[in-house]
């Protein structure tokens, strides 16, 4: 599913259950993690739930994929992960507690009726694409463990020891 494909299909699915407030920000200047988020508003605990269920239906449907829905229980701010694109559908009381239009600043806005138009100029028409899995840190070649001396006094004084690795008993 392209991008414009995906953002198309999020922002019909909630127009659908009446969404108030919807932004669509172009994050891929910002971040690697995810090149579109979206934002909107519900009026109740229920409204957020029903339209963060309609989205993930609707990208499902559309032959998406939902990555993850975290929230759904509380339903004040419900997050949907879909890879390229992730959907905040918050409560306006959260969503102006939170401001994360002002967090995001950095970010383009992009206008819906280009979205609806489908103007490639305003959204890139790329593949969506699997997130990829940051390095793991390399382990340190000896672990170190801290002590404090209880008989020392205050935690100021810090030992670190290098610990051996434990001998295995010969029978």
């Amino acid at each position: 599913m392209t991008l414009l494909k995906l953002v198309k299909t999020v922002v019909a699915a909630l127009e659908e259950i009446k969404a108030r407030d919807i932004e669509v920000l172009d994050v891929k200047k910002i971040t690697t993690l995810f090149d579109r988020m979206i934002i909107a508003s519900g009026d109740s605990t229920r409204q957020t739930k029903a339209i963060a269920n309609n989205v993930a239906e609707k990208v499902k449907a559309a032959g998406g994929v939902v990555y993850g829905v975290e929230g759904e229980q509380a339903g004040e701010w419900v997050l949907v992960d879909l890879g390229d694109v992730l959907v905040h559908v918050m409560q306006s009381a959260v969503r102006a507690h939170y401001n994360l239009e002002e967090l995001w600043a950095e970010a383009k806005k992009i206008n819906k009726s280009a979205i609806a138009a489908g103007s490639k100029a305003d959204v890139a028409s790329s593949t969506t694409r699997r997130r990829k899995a940051a390095p793991a840190e390399a382990a340190p070649t000896e672990p170190e463990s801290v002590s404090i001396s209880p008989i020392s006094g205050p935690a100021t004084e810090v030992q670190k020891k290098k610990t051996s690795k434990p001998r295995a008993n010969k029978a």
